[in-house]
Parts: C-alpha cells; sequence; structure tokens
C-alpha cells in the first residue's frame, strides 16, 4: 500500500520550493481545492494557477509538515509555514489540510487555517 502521508509531505516539499511541475504530477485533472476566502477551485489547472497567484502574494513561504495522519484513501496533514508577503512583511501561520485520493492522485484538497485574517 502506497504511503500517502508521505506523498502529502512530498506535496508540501514541492508546494515550498514552487515546482508546479512535480504538484502537478500529484492531481487529478478534477481536482478540487477549497481555500478559505475563495470559491471552490475544480480542476488542475485552475488550482495550479492558483498557486502561481498565491506565489507572487508570498515571495517566501516554506511549509514544514508536523504530522499527517492517512485513514484509508484520506490524510490530514498539520502543518507549520512561515515566509514574507510582497510587502517584505514576515508572514507565518499554521493549519490542516485534507487531502482525498483517487487511483492515487488527488482528488480534493480543503484547507483549514488558524489565522484567515493574514491574507
Amino acid at each position: 500500500m502506497r504511503d500517502l502521508g508521505g506523498t502529502v509531505t512530498q506535496f508540501f516539499e514541492f508546494l515550498s520550493t514552487r515546482n508546479l511541475g512535480q504538484m502537478a504530477n500529484f492531481l487529478r485533472e478534477d481536482a478540487r481545492l477549497f481555500f478559505p476566502k475563495t470559491q471552490p477551485l475544480i480542476g488542475k489547472e485552475r488550482i495550479l494557477k492558483f498557486f502561481q497567484i498565491l506565489f507572487r502574494h508570498y515571495p517566501e513561504l516554506i511549509f514544514t509538515v508536523e504530522h499527517t495522519i492517512a485513514q484509508q484513501d484520506k490524510v490530514a496533514a498539520h502543518w507549520k509555514n512561515r515566509g514574507i508577503n510582497r510587502k517584505d512583511e514576515p508572514y507565518e501561520n499554521e493549519g490542516v489540510t485534507l487531502f482525498f485520493f483517487e487511483d492515487g492522485l488527488v482528488s480534493l484538497m480543503s484547507d483549514f487555517f488558524k489565522d484567515t485574517g493574514k491574507f
């Protein structure tokens, strides 16, 4: 059986290094992303575009996965991040992302943040 917790940790490593090409390899074509203060993003291309925009708002943003909990085809990842926003101000936050997998690829991600007022 595939280590989905490890897969999710690797996804956050690619997010931290802004490697959209590798991130794309984790997503189904019809993947969905639920992110605070946005409409649901449906489709791999829209999700990757969203991350591209996020990278412009946060020129530096590094994620550390604290814990993962895997159950069948679902993973909850508790993460912390630190970085700098485009105004050169420090930024940090903490949250949980739920990942749902189908056929070994991410079909749904849903983010929950400690502080949504920061963005």
